[in-house]
């Protein structure tokens, strides 16, 4: 998986208070560096945690599955599916105690079962936080670090462009393309461009890139192109995802009206 998707998959859920809505919560923080764990049949890996708040705080460890929507917008699951490395992971410590502006260490290792598929599982580490002392505004902070896992055995790379539509979102045009990731190994969609052109003078109107965004294995999901044309009409769509280390280039036409 990319650096800055998974950066960002690696999310801190909004401070949520508990109790007393209206009061200004006591300062609270946990960073956790790196973001991404990637680990070739197994491994063992250190995360450093810091807390940078005013308060001591408690960081309980656990495993969780990680499931992506059709737009790329993570959510945990409990365990998830066979693509999933969540029961793979050993977490050590459990609970964390963090002084203000203290470090500490979690070690992250994982063993891929004898039987596994070959290819990429992933998880998340979940650190919660909480704060030592009592408030009278109850805070918890949770993060979530991605670990992929990939599994020894042939990697199948098996990328498929399925339909292609505009949709309009707030008075806004943009195109949907569904892209079906058959194979065992997440696929970076990166620099994806659809070329329009008029259909009988081959005349090219406009070049529009995609969102970068990754599809795990076994799934699908959308790309999306903002419209930044006034063009109307019937048009004809060449819509190209660049190469990647052990995938070709994919191509693909499309008769559409924008």
């Amino acid at each position: 998986m990319s650096r800055t998707f998974l950066c960002a998959l690696a999310f801190a859920l909004a401070l949520v208070p508990a109790a007393g809505a209206g009061k200004r919560p006591e300062a609270l923080g946990l960073t956790a560096a790196p973001a991404r764990i990637v680990f070739h049949g197994g491994g063992a890996a250190r995360v450093r945690l810091r807390n940078p708040g005013r308060k001591a705080v408690a960081v309980e460890v656990a495993s969780a599955g990680l499931a992506l929507d059709l737009r790329g917008r993570p959510r945990i699951v409990k365990r998830g599916g066979p693509s999933s490395a969540a029961g793979w992971l050993r977490l050590r410590p459990a609970r964390i105690r963090l002084a203000p502006h203290a470090a500490g260490t979690l070690l992250v290792s994982a063993r891929v079962p004898r039987r596994a598929e070959p290819g990429d599982h992933d998880a998340l580490v979940l650190l919660s936080a909480r704060p030592l002392a009592r408030a009278r505004v109850s805070v918890r902070l949770r993060l979530g670090v991605v670990v992929v896992v990939r599994a020894p055995g042939a990697v199948v790379r098996r990328l498929k462009l399925g339909r292609l539509r505009v949709a309009r979102r707030a008075g806004k045009r943009a195109l949907e393309l569904v892209v079906v990731n058959s194979g065992n190994v997440t696929e970076r969609l990166l620099h994806v461009r659809a070329t329009f052109s008029r259909p009988r003078s081959s005349r090219r109107i406009a070049v529009v890139r995609a969102s970068a965004r990754e599809l795990r294995a076994h799934t699908r999901g959308l790309l999306e192109f903002r419209l930044r044309t006034s063009a109307n009409g019937p048009v004809t769509a060449h819509v190209v995802v660049p190469a990647e280390p052990g995938r070709p280039v994919i191509r693909r036409t499309y008769r559409l009206r924008i």
